[in-house]
């Protein structure tokens, strides 16, 4: 039987990619690869992890070996969510070029293989980000807006995009992938990325956290919903191939949000909840990654396609609470 790949697959995204993926089709062979195995309470919290045809593997998605591993013949459609994020891949510059480029390439190599062996170019879904414009891309971005990155996690996803085009081109792979907007709210704890506080400043207080916001309250990304980006990689793949024409990654739509709004949208969804506080310490190396991203995103291309944004930053923080907190209790 086929299989599909989740690479990045116990990230936040691939977890819940997974979850859709079983839920949707309780037959799926399913092999989720990261760098770090699971913590060995996981299953406890994730009922679907009992699934059957389940595999998780450990290893570092820039070693040949292990693309080898995880990317064997039988796998047919391949979710390549493994990244080192933003600030992560600033601050490390060889390390973020291992992962985000050439761990790419050598997936891209690997799955080009199992194609000519096969006789079956493999399904290749990949999440670039809007990290690949820059500061001059315009507000709203469209389109037909040029990629000008001006952080190496940029260049890093806006070259991963053209090698998709062209391995797609060549018949090596189907290729498909989407431009997401900043994820919020991102459940757990805080990672690298140097969008991280949009979805702490949320997500923190809702828990009775106090918190900090490293940019200005006036401060506007374009964000998305984790809901709306798994509808998105789920619609994607049961597009056919043609409708993407030969500019494989579609734009998903960036609703506008200042750090101000998410504060008062918290407060106004958070019920009997008891909110820790947002503090405003600004940090000018992380405003200066998030001005060069464009603040809103119009993405026509993406709603014909049937792949929809979000409608209000309310809309996103009660998705946070029904998801991950269980609704509407008090604390």
């Amino acid at each position: 039987m086929a299989k599909t790949l989740i690479t990045g697959g116990c990230g936040f995204l691939g977890r819940k990619l997974a979850e859709r993926l079983v839920a949707d089709r309780p037959d799926i062979d399913l092999v989720l690869a990261d760098q770090a195995a699971p913590p060995a309470d996981w299953k406890l919290n994730h009922d679907w992890l009992d699934h059957a045809r389940l595999d998780l593997l450990s290893g570092d998605v820039a070693d040949r070996s292990f693309i080898d591993e995880m990317m064997t013949d039988d796998v047919e459609t391949v979710f390549h969510l493994a990244s080192v994020v933003s600030a992560g891949a600033e601050q490390d510059f060889d390390l973020g070029y291992a992962v985000n480029l050439l761990g790419t390439i050598g997936l891209l190599e690997r799955c080009r293989e199992v194609g000519t062996t096969t006789g079956r170019a493999p399904t290749v879904v990949f999440p670039s980000s809007l990290a690949a414009y820059g500061s001059g891309a315009g507000n709203p971005v469209v389109d037909a807006t040029a990629l000008r990155p001006e952080t190496s996690y940029g260049v890093q996803k806006a070259t991963a995009e053209l090698l998709l085009n062209d391995y797609h081109r060549k018949g090596f792979i189907d290729g498909r992938g989407l431009r997401l907007p900043t994820v919020v709210v991102r459940p757990g704890k805080p990672n690298l990325a140097a969008s991280g506080f949009a979805s702490g400043i949320v997500r923190e207080p809702l828990q009775g956290i106090d918190t900090v916001c490293p940019v200005s309250a006036g401060t506007v990304m374009a964000v998305i919903s984790p809901r709306r980006v798994i509808d998105a990689f789920v619609r994607l793949v049961e597009l056919d191939s043609a409708e993407l024409g030969a500019d494989r990654t579609v734009p998903l739509p960036g609703l506008a949000m200042s750090m101000s709004q998410a504060i008062e949208a918290t407060r106004a969804e958070a019920g009997d909840r008891r909110l820790g506080t947002v503090a405003f310490v600004p940090d000018p190396d992380v405003q200066r990654i998030i001005d060069s991203w464009p603040p809103s995103i119009v993405a026509e291309r993406a709603e014909v396609l049937g792949l929809v944004g979000d409608r209000s930053v309310a809309a996103i923080v009660r998705q946070h609470i029904e998801d991950e907190l269980g609704g509407l209790n008090s604390t």
